[in-house]
């Protein structure tokens, strides 16, 4: 990908996924500034007939029925601007910065918002040339669009703002002097155009939506693991089983865990064992894991159409300015909720993967995986970090959608809560990704001590991969930095290699 050319309709999930490792130049289509300068002229048809319109000659929020005189039109955009920039917290990381942006012009490309095509260029030049706006991470609910966060990106186009630049942070007029250009005068409907929209929330969601595929990926790499260190039954993924379900995330999921399972000694070593099933966290694995594939699949689908959503409002459609509530942030809001609880789950499955591993359900194994029970703790107090993780995802995985706070005087009285839910996802997927790292470090025990007994090739390739990077360590020792080196591995997806056919019919949402 080494350009982007923006239309307003034709941006991809798999394009904004990418955007951060391929980082390509991007530019707007000549068919978009068509639509862009048509929708121009309406808005300045309705100034110049002195036409009530929202926004446009219009106070915002509960000031809707105070009308602006034309005289006035560009102080209103100023104003809003201004007064908007109200963020709080820990500024965005700038890789959802530049998802935000992208987005964000994308989005103004349609044609439906009123805004010159020179400003989506300024914007986009920042991008290009990796100055970026500082954003705060909080003051958004997700209704009347990110207002708070995208004022913040506002301000740096019209002089105000700040910009971090090559670790070099810029103010005021020297923002956009770094890009040789004078800071914008906004015209009618620029600044609410440029606040207006879901492209905050949408970011958000998208990073939760890759994070947890990732987790998804490697919660199959860690179950297997741990099922080998079990001496799990393989029956439970046979294909008659999924096929009698029918659902197609388990299909998909069982499918991969019979791949990485393969023919293994210490499988055939315990054949004849007294045990019946599995405890129910090996044994339905594919159930579980299964439905979060299902999850993903769509909130991918909600996420790819949310790429050239137009989210502004109001719209400008041949001539007509419509007001509507396309600002709302609720689909995002929902599928954002949902993968946070899927994600939820994969840690909480983990966790109890990790505890049937302490707790030598096998008795090949010493309780805590450790040489000299009593004297040593082993991997006791790992689990516990484990139990602590799984308990907060909890709290955390509660729904951001099904609350609402109204504002503005009770005109915005609906509102989605969609950054919230965002940003609670990311957390429970930094949160998942240290989990898995702990049942992958207690697997890894479990096949050593099993030794000489192999178990299938793709898994021996896993346990090498642990190994090369978490050497084997006899005795206890401290933790923390093994436990650290793997969930990076697991959230940069540096272990996703492993699985058969480089992801065979995974989502295809994680670009590597």
């Amino acid at each position: 990908m080494n350009d982007l050319v923006l239309t307003g309709r034709n941006l991809r999930l798999e394009d904004v996924l990418a955007f951060e490792a391929e980082r390509p130049r991007v530019s707007l289509s000549e068919e978009a500034r068509n639509r862009m300068d048509r929708s121009v002229r309406t808005v300045a048809s309705v100034v110049k007939a002195d036409k009530p319109s929202y926004g446009i000659n219009t106070g915002f929020g509960a000031f809707a029925n105070q009308r602006i005189s034309p005289a006035q039109v560009r102080a209103l955009q100023l104003n809003l601007v201004r007064s908007h920039a109200a963020g709080v917290g820990d500024p965005l990381p700038a890789f959802l910065v530049r998802r935000i942006i992208l987005l964000k012009a994308n989005s103004l490309a349609a044609g439906y918002s009123g805004i010159r095509s020179e400003v989506v260029d300024t914007l986009i030049e920042m991008l290009n040339a990796d100055v970026l706006p500082i954003i705060p991470s909080r003051g958004s609910v997700g209704a009347s669009g990110d207002l708070a966060p995208l004022a913040h990106m506002t301000l740096a186009l019209i002089g105000e703002g700040e910009a971090i630049h090559n670790g070099r942070r810029l103010e005021g007029p020297t923002v956009l002097a770094s890009l040789d250009r004078s800071p914008i005068t906004l015209e009618a409907k620029e600044g609410l155009a440029l606040l207006n929209g879901t492209q905050v929330s949408a970011a958000l969601a998208m990073a939760g939506l890759q994070q947890t595929e990732r987790l998804l990926l490697s919660a199959i790499l860690a179950g297997s693991l741990t099922l080998e260190g079990l001496a799990g039954s393989f029956a439970p993924f046979d294909a008659r089983i999924q096929e009698a379900r029918g659902m197609e995330g388990q299909r998909r999921v069982a499918a991969l865990f019979r791949s990485l399972l393969g023919e293994s000694e210490i499988n055939r070593n315990h054949e004849d064992c007294d045990r019946v099933q599995d405890p129910y966290a090996v044994r339905c694995m594919p159930q579980v894991l299964g439905a979060v594939w299902d999850t993903l699949r769509h909130a991918a689908d909600v996420l790819a159409a949310e790429c050239n959503g137009v989210s502004d409002n109001p719209l400008i459609f041949d001539g007509d300015v419509l007001s509507g509530g396309n600002f709302h942030a609720e689909p995002i809001a929902l599928v954002s909720d949902f993968l946070a609880i899927a994600t939820a789950e994969i840690g909480g499955m983990s966790e109890r993967r990790t505890d049937l591993l302490a707790r030598r359900i096998n008795p090949s194994l010493n309780m805590f995986l450790t040489d000299a029970p009593g004297l040593e703790s082993g991997v006791m107090i790992a689990h516990v970090t484990a139990a602590a993780l799984a308990s907060e995802n909890k709290t955390l995985a509660h729904p951001a959608s099904v609350d609402s706070l109204p504002t503005s005087a009770g005109q915005e009285d609906h509102v989605s809560m969609a950054p919230w839910a965002g940003i609670k996802l990311l957390k429970i997927c930094d949160n998942v990704a240290s989990i898995l790292a702990i049942e992958m470090l207690a697997g890894a025990l479990a096949i050593d001590d099993q030794r000489p007994l192999r178990t299938s090739e793709r898994l021996e390739l896993l346990q090498r991969t642990l190994r090369e990077s978490v050497p084997e360590c006899p005795g206890d020792h401290r933790l923390d930095g093994e436990i650290a080196t793997l969930s990076k591995m697991v959230r940069d997806g540096r272990l996703l290699h492993l699985i058969p056919d480089g992801r065979s019919g995974a989502l295809d949402v994680d670009p590597r």
